[in-house]
């Protein structure tokens, strides 16, 4: 018997230790509810449980930005109804004015009304805003602000001996859209007098038809090289023999150039929908002014001018009921965004307590088994300290 070392005291107390450490981490799970509360409990568990979180929280964040996206399109939609029932209200004045059963004092009296309704459009378009961002104004338009370059060359001739000679352009150029200001060049090296290129009613262009250039007057002197620039802004339009009328002239390389000094791409109102980088939708919100409705310069002051204008509000309706209608569908798929968003955070939710939250009843059970472990290490612990104690029954 030796008692310099009591191994059977120092086994008890070094099972006891490791009891009481197995204890605390017990205790701390059932405290905490988690499996996982530092990386040592689970390197790679709390690895990817911390991926799953940075895309739950992602998701729900982007869940709660479809929400504001839907908020900001009943904003617009609700001040577009106003737009909409405003220009029922200006056609039916048109209808009024057109007929022939009023006076020109009469019709006045009706247009000061169709004025102050289109200036109500405009106002609308200009002040109605979500979070201090315009909505109606065009800013997030989602247009490209750009005009397409290109040159037509009509060649090189000599046209003599008659009233006026003409040179034709003819060839049609595509489509072009623009928010800003484009420019036309039309260039050339000529002897004679009275250059025209012809534009057909300038005051009539809107975002919605296709038209003819036809009636801008360039005079140029003999041997001059001449250059004019036309500026128009905000159509869509389209060219189509475009006619260089020339007396008695020499003609050398006839060209127009398409120009524009905007090539901004203006992407809208872009909604970050998911979790992750370039998860995104674009909302595209017109400008809804009366310019760009078609409605600049529209009067009912005369019968002719009412005619003119039933057909402008027709267009002009339509546009407002094509951006509600847009309107409309970007809020049914945003709404679907949502509920996708929120299934998918759920999904992930339950496969990250999976991962890291501890199960109460199975820890509960460990507890209970590492209770009776530290209870008896600490009775083995007490008989293996009487054991020394024995020698002295010796010396007795």
């Amino acid at each position: 018997m030796i008692i310099n070392h009591n191994m059977n005291a120092m086994n008890a107390h070094r099972n006891m230790g490791s009891t009481t450490i197995a204890q605390g981490k017990a205790m701390e799970k059932l405290n905490s509810g988690l499996r996982i509360n530092r990386a040592a409990d689970d390197a790679a568990g709390l690895a990817i449980s911390e991926k799953m979180r940075s895309q739950i929280r992602g998701l729900n964040q982007a869940s709660r930005n479809a929400q504001d996206g839907i908020s900001m399109i009943q904003t617009a939609e609700g001040a577009l109804s106003e737009t909409h029932a405003i220009a029922q209200r200006m056609r039916e004045l048109a209808v009024q004015s057109a007929n022939g059963t009023y006076t020109d004092e009469d019709r006045s009296l009706i247009d000061q009304e169709f004025n102050q309704l289109r200036s109500e459009i405009d106002r609308i378009a200009t002040d109605t805003d979500f979070s201090r961002s315009k909505v109606l104004n065009g800013e997030k338009s989602g247009e490209k602000i750009e005009f397409d370059t290109g040159t037509i060359k009509a060649g090189t001739g000599t046209l003599s001996g008659t009233d006026a000679a003409t040179v034709f352009l003819d060839t049609d150029l595509k489509n072009v859209n623009t928010l800003g200001e484009g420019t036309f060049h039309l260039k050339m090296s000529l002897d004679g007098d009275d250059v025209k290129l012809e534009l057909t009613d300038e005051s009539k262009f809107n975002g919605n038809k296709e038209y003819t250039m036809d009636t801008v007057v360039l005079k140029g002197a003999a041997s001059d090289n001449t250059e004019k620039v036309v500026t128009l802004g905000g159509v869509q339009f389209k060219l189509a023999n475009l006619k260089d009328k020339i007396k008695d002239a020499n003609v050398d390389n006839v060209e127009l150039t398409l120009t524009n000094t905007v090539t901004e791409k203006n992407p809208g109102v872009e909604l970050q929908i998911g979790a992750n980088k370039d998860q995104m939708i674009s909302i595209s919100i017109g400008n809804m002014r009366s310019r760009e409705l078609g409605l600049g310069g529209v009067n009912v002051a005369s019968a002719e001018d009412a005619k003119d204008a039933i057909g402008r509000l027709d267009e002009a309706v339509s546009r407002v009921s094509a951006q509600r209608a847009d309107l409309g569908a970007s809020q049914n798929r945003l709404e679907h965004t949502i509920a996708s968003t929120d299934n998918t955070a759920e999904n992930l939710q339950a496969a990250e307590s999976r991962i890291r939250d501890v199960d109460m009843a199975k820890e509960m059970m460990n507890l209970t088994r590492l209770n009776v472990l530290q209870q008896a290490s600490q009775a083995m612990l007490a008989q293996a300290n009487q054991a020394p104690q024995q020698v002295l029954s010796i010396l007795r």
